[in-house]
């Protein structure tokens, strides 16, 4: 079956449990084979009247709930641990994988994979036991009706059987428009994404708000109500189908016993009261199957992710210790699609050094960052430290090097320090001060109270975090730009010196060349390729860098 595969991966993680819910699935499917076969044995054949049967029959109903529902219970069980694992380890791997890739997914799909998809296996093993009920019931169901008359059982095989090819019929076009279904929530979320984040934009222009409502969401909106309702359709016509079936089976097997003389009444009354008994979990497991496709189609968009295979661990970080150079030898990158593409880059960094990365929009800036922190993985060349390469190996050590302020800049409300550990009180209440944020910023036992701050404070309180983590180099991408023209000349006229006299190196992307001077030495990006302004070059850029990044 299409959900197999969920199946048996449950079972490769939780392989004795799964085997002790299967053991009361069936204990449950034989109690209730059981109790039938009570009721044609002393109230049907033998019609026994005496006091004793009846503790006897309440006893085996009792039994017969106890036994179902905890079987049903441990099956829902060991389903929301796995999905609890599915969503720990989903979240795990994409803290995993490389940055270009989650920037190729988008965080629309993302999201979508987190709520949706992992919502949507949740429902399945919800629903689960309702189809193992089904399945183990009808098997069990059908051996005894077997043994009661084998004539008869051949003809309801019969029966049974096209009633669920006719419902596997209905329900395969279920799973059809189900996939459909999931690649419109795609685009759904986007919308979603769009109406949220571009709220301020949309407010404004209430011309873009119509267009995006008339021609991006309703289209998008109009296909998923499309598809749910043909979806919904042929779920209620595979229930149906199969209720009138099962009704219908009763009909034959009264006409086969009287009508044909294959069977006395009793064996007929039987055989009516077991399909009355498998109608309900033979209904139930035809109305999971759609849960259980959904999940199916949910697992396979999770695999079509690829992101990085999942570890449980997080290693710890051994970030090089007194290094003196940083060198990018030739290094490339090409993005997917666009064809833009940035290198080769050649440069050293020599440890303390404050440098200052110019340049227009769209030349690479960025981009020269991204692989400078090892976020990006060039396509060609090399990145060494201390003339020693960085690969797989220790891409995650040399990661660990950088602290970060990039101008999408996201704010975490806990001040770490080096290893994950607590922030030392005393340098982050200098920073405190120094950022001219002590008045503005609570803090609680290390963590950040209250995050609503201007986009100028957001920075200031990202370059806190960075600082508290007390590794060796601080990248700053743009962070000037949001603030005032006061606190813009502390920062370049005070604030970076007292890096560097921390022993930090300094990489800072800047437009403001009336600071330019203070920086050791200033790189220039341009068209994807790197160069060092020295000179009448160096002394042009800070007079109007505007100027020469518009050339």
């Amino acid at each position: 079956m299409l959900f197999m595969e969920l199946l048996l991966l449950v079972w490769r993680q939780y392989r004795w449990p799964f085997l002790i819910v299967l053991l009361l699935s069936l204990a449950s499917a034989a109690l209730g084979i059981g109790l039938i076969a009570f009721i044609n044995q002393r109230l049907i054949d033998t019609a026994e009247i005496a006091f004793s049967v009846l503790p006897e029959f309440l006893g085996l109903l009792l039994l017969l709930m106890v036994v179902t529902l905890g079987s049903q219970l441990a099956l829902t069980t060991l389903g929301h641990h796995f999905v609890f694992r599915l969503r720990g380890e989903f979240i795990k791997r994409i803290l995993d994988t490389r940055v270009e890739r989650i920037e190729q997914l988008g965080s629309a799909s993302l999201l979508a994979g987190l709520t949706s998809d992992i919502r949507s296996i949740t429902i399945a093993f919800v629903r689960l036991p309702e189809l193992v009920q089904g399945i183990i019931l009808t098997v069990g169901s059908a051996a005894y009706l077997g043994w009661l008359a084998p004539k008869m059982m051949v003809v309801t095989a019969i029966w049974v059987a096209v009633t669920i090819w006719g419902g596997f019929l209905l329900v395969s076009r279920v799973y059809k428009h189900m996939t459909t279904l999931r690649e419109t929530e795609d685009k759904l979320y986007h919308d979603y994404q769009t109406v949220l984040e571009g709220r301020k934009e949309l407010t404004l222009n209430r011309e873009r708000a119509e267009h995006i409502f008339t021609h991006s969401y309703q289209p998008d909106a109009r296909a998923y109500r499309h598809h749910i309702i043909r979806a919904d359709t042929f779920h209620l016509s595979a229930v149906n189908w199969s209720n009138i079936m099962m009704l219908g089976a009763i009909g034959l097997v009264f006409w086969m016993a009287n009508g044909l003389g294959w069977a006395d009444t009793s064996i007929a009354a039987t055989y009516s009261l077991t399909l009355l008994f498998l109608r309900t979990p033979l209904l139930s497991a035809v109305g999971a199957l759609p849960t259980l496709l959904s999940a199916q189609v949910a697992f396979n968009k999770l695999h079509k992710f690829s992101l990085a295979p999942y570890h449980a661990e997080f290693p710890p970080l051994q970030a090089p210790r007194d290094w003196q150079t940083l060198e990018l030898r030739d290094v490339c990158f090409r993005y997917e699609g666009n064809g833009f593409s940035v290198g080769p880059l050649n440069l050293t960094i020599h440890r303390g050094e404050l440098l200052f990365l110019i340049g227009g929009n769209g030349s690479g800036k960025s981009t020269m960052a991204m692989l400078l922190t090892g976020l990006y993985q060039p396509v060609s060349g090399t990145i060494l430290l201390d003339g020693q390469a960085v690969d797989a190996d220790n891409n995650e050590d040399y990661r660990g090097l950088f602290s970060a302020v990039f101008t999408d800049v996201w704010l975490f409300d806990r001040l770490l320090g080096p290893q994950g550990a607590d922030a030392r009180p005393q340098l982050v209440a200098q920073w405190l001060q120094r950022l001219k944020m002590g008045e503005k910023l609570q803090l609680d036992n290390g963590r950040i109270v209250d995050l609503k701050l201007s986009k100028g404070q957001k920075k200031r309180v990202a370059l806190l975090l960075a600082l508290a983590e007390e590794r060796d180099i601080i990248l700053l991408d743009e962070w000037a730009a949001d603030q005032d023209p006061h606190f813009r000349r502390e920062f370049y006229q005070v604030l970076l010196p007292l890096m560097q006299q921390m022993g930090k190196t300094i990489f800072a992307i800047s437009h403001d060349d009336h600071y330019f001077v203070h920086a050791d030495r200033l790189l220039e990006m341009r068209h994807g390729q790197l160069s060092e302004l020295t000179g009448e070059d160096r002394a042009l850029a800070s007079r109007d860098a505007v100027a020469r990044t518009g050339h």
